[in-house]
């Protein structure tokens, strides 16, 4: 096998990691997220890379937050409950896979 066939799985992979990073973007930016959520700070609730950093070591952190982000959830960061979100199921992955993804 020669090292481009090698090279070739690895490739896609990092090219649909970017084109999930900025789906994941794009939908956190479309959907009402922006309203309690900021990249960076703490707004009405944590930032995205504080919930990333909280969960960096949690392997079942992903489908979690994917289920937090669906479903709302309350007091994991105080007592400000985080409502239902009007997502997909695909969407709540993607939003939750990028999250995670931040540093």
């Amino acid at each position: 096998m020669s090292v481009h066939r090698k090279l070739l799985p690895v490739a896609l992979m990092a090219v649909a990691q970017i084109a999930s990073a900025q789906e994941g973007e794009e939908i956190f930016k479309a959907k009402p997220c922006v309203a309690c959520h900021a990249v960076e700070t703490k707004t009405m609730g944590p930032g995205l890379k504080q919930i990333a950093q909280k969960y960096q070591y949690d392997p079942a952190a992903e489908g979690r937050l994917a289920g937090h982000i669906r479903n709302g959830t309350k007091g994991n960061w105080g007592n400000m409950p985080m409502p239902p979100n009007n997502v997909t199921e695909d969407e709540a992955k993607i939003l939750s896979a990028w999250i995670l993804s931040l540093k």
